[in-house]
């Protein structure tokens, strides 16, 4: 049987952090716009904070559907599944903000992925928790982690910060989700460190 969380408790982050995939999910206000679901992986992309909030790094790609809608409306949910071990399916619902590369705040959180950080890094995304809780899991199948992909890294890693930039702005759904609400920031706002 499922629980609710006062927070992210020791017990929690342990499994959190041992877990090679979570997804994310965000959704526009509008009733007829589209819900986003997106997996996320990439060894030390993924931080906690304190039991209340967790942040991980956005990275270059063809979308940017969970910023466009953390700029709406803030709301997303993390959502980690026990692949090994015993059975579990955890989410945390919260309330999400985009951090871009020339706000004060991305100095004080880009320490936290020294292992991860790129050239492809476009922003941090900020979570607080509302409701932590966890359920079974037993329809969850078993799957092996063989390895990291390196491609990701590998196809930003050889892009300059000017590339990198014009690689954003020349994706139309990295400018605006795909019902049309504000994405990133073009031009690429410049890091400040």
């Amino acid at each position: 049987m499922g629980k609710v969380y006062e927070g992210i408790t020791p017990r929690l982050r342990t499994f959190i952090e041992e877990q090679k995939v979570f997804f994310v999910a965000s959704a526009p206000l509008s009733e007829d716009g589209h819900v986003n679901l997106s997996p996320k992986g990439r060894d030390g992309t993924l931080v906690v904070l304190d039991e209340h909030t967790l942040a991980y790094l956005d990275f270059g790609g063809s979308h940017a559907e969970t910023i466009a809608h953390l700029r709406e409306n803030g709301r997303v949910t993390l959502m980690w599944c026990a692949f090994t071990g015993p059975p579990k399916v955890l989410r945390v619902h919260g309330r999400g903000t985009p951090i871009f590369r020339d706000d004060p705040r991305w100095d004080e959180l880009i320490p936290h992925f020294a292992g991860a950080d790129g050239p492809g890094a476009r922003a941090i995304i900020l979570i607080e928790a509302v409701m932590v809780s966890d359920s079974c899991g037993f329809a969850v199948p078993f799957m092996d982690y063989r390895e990291e992909r390196t491609q990701h890294a590998q196809h930003f890693g050889r892009k300059s910060e000017d590339e990198f930039a014009a690689y954003c702005a020349g994706k139309p759904t990295n400018v605006a989700s795909i019902d049309g609400l504000p994405g990133l920031p073009v031009p690429l706002p410049a890091r400040t460190s």
